[in-house]
């Protein structure tokens, strides 16, 4: 006999994967599939860097996600260019950044309370049809490795064929905080940029380096480091030359890598995809960054999973009592297209040199407050940064 509640498989518990588990877990019967278990991902290695802006923290509450108690809250974005600092602009609702080995695996173990299904088992190209096979409908969250069906590309947002930033990252201790407690970015004309991000960790509060080198870039000076050790010397040999601003809030006898394996180096190339297709007439959708991945040079990664998640939650419980098809995956493309286009086109523009309208625009908000504000606020709200970036260039 048919069970009443349909059977979601979600593949992957990153960001995009858990929000859905959350969101659907009471209207239909949900399996989540994660190659690692809690402590695995826990104990493992960093995988990259996130900051839950305003929006996805109230989609957090909306679908009753943990909470991380009594943190300190990001409450600014510092903006520098080159050596020079202009402002410092106000979020309208604060930010938090959580380590993602201790966000998922608290979430993991949460759902599994809250009687949702995890099995343990990887899921490759062959397997993928088997659960195809199993359940309703699979939601393939499989993250920036790429995903695991042959969604179309969207060739006109998806410019680059090659990575066109290193991401060189660290957690670490023994940094004294920027006041007021905020994202820093600093823009280095030519080379990259570094964030600075406050972060919430196992260990306590972190401050997360997060260095985006053009490659071969004299920026680009991580190449064949391995141990945590020759990182934590390069970190600090980088902040000297090139973030002397940041390296004279770092405390040298205490500078340290929270842990082992505190530490990453990727590149990875933008590329978005259309989220769904139909296989052996069946819906098969994606959500978050292995149907939507952008540079993480704007730090929309989580946001635009979380936000994708929300869009396809309200997409399937519109059509919740009807045949899942072509016309369901297309009401969610629907949905997300509009949003993903301005976040994707700010963020491959922001892996270019500013355009000088753009330029004026942070001179202004160095003599303007409340022209700062609005800045900060293009990270919480991509839709303005898009209108600032790309609006512009069209009228002139």
């Amino acid at each position: 006999m048919r069970l009443l509640k349909k059977r979601l498989c979600i593949i992957g518990s990153g960001v995009a994967g858990l929000h859905l588990a959350y969101a659907l877990r009471n209207d239909f019967n949900i399996t989540v599939i994660e190659r690692k278990s809690p402590d695995q991902i826990r104990r493992g290695r960093i995988m990259s860097t996130q900051v839950h802006f305003g929006p996805t923290r109230n989609r957090e509450t909306r679908f009753n996600m943990p909470k991380w108690g009594e943190q300190p809250l990001i409450k600014s974005i510092h903006i520098t260019i080159g050596n020079q600092k202009l402002f410092v602009g106000k979020l309208q609702e604060p930010a938090l950044s959580v380590d993602q080995r201790l966000y998922y695996s608290h979430s993991i173990k949460d759902l599994i309370e809250k009687g949702v299904s995890f099995r343990l088992e990887k899921v490759d190209k062959e397997s993928v049809e088997v659960l195809i096979d199993e359940f309703d409908l699979v939601i393939d969250c499989t993250g920036k490795n790429g995903s695991l069906l042959p969604f179309s590309t969207e060739e006109d947002l998806s410019l680059f064929k090659t990575p066109q930033r290193k991401c060189i990252v660290g957690y670490f201790t023994g940094i004294k905080a920027d006041t007021p407690l905020g994202v820093g970015v600093t823009v280095l004309p030519g080379l990259g940029e570094m964030f600075e991000i406050p972060a919430v960790t196992e260990h306590g509060p972190a401050t997360i380096m997060f260095v985006m080198a053009i490659p071969n870039s004299d920026l680009d000076v991580f190449k064949g480091i391995k141990s945590a050790k020759e990182f934590t010397l390069k970190m600090r040999s980088t902040a000297q030359q090139f973030f002397p601003e940041i390296y004279n809030r770092i405390d040298g006898k205490n500078f340290a890598l929270c842990d082992e394996n505190s530490f990453l180096q990727t590149a990875l190339t933008p590329i978005i995809r259309k989220p769904y297709l139909m296989v052996k007439h069946k819906l098969v959708v994606g959500c978050g960054d292995s149907v939507f991945l952008n540079d993480p040079i704007t730090g929309q990664g989580c946001n635009l999973s979380s936000y994708c998640a929300e869009q396809l939650y309200e997409t399937l419980m519109e059509y919740k009592n009807s045949n899942w098809d072509v016309e369901t995956g297309e009401s969610y493309w629907n949905r997300t297209k509009q949003y993903v286009k301005e976040v994707t086109e700010w963020t491959n523009a922001m892996t270019k040199p500013l355009p000088e309208h753009v330029v004026q625009l942070l001179l202004q908000g160095a003599q303007d407050q409340v022209k700062a504000n609005e800045i900060a606020e293009w990270f919480a709200n991509p839709t303005k940064a898009y209108e600032a970036f790309i609006s512009t260039t069209t009228i002139h």
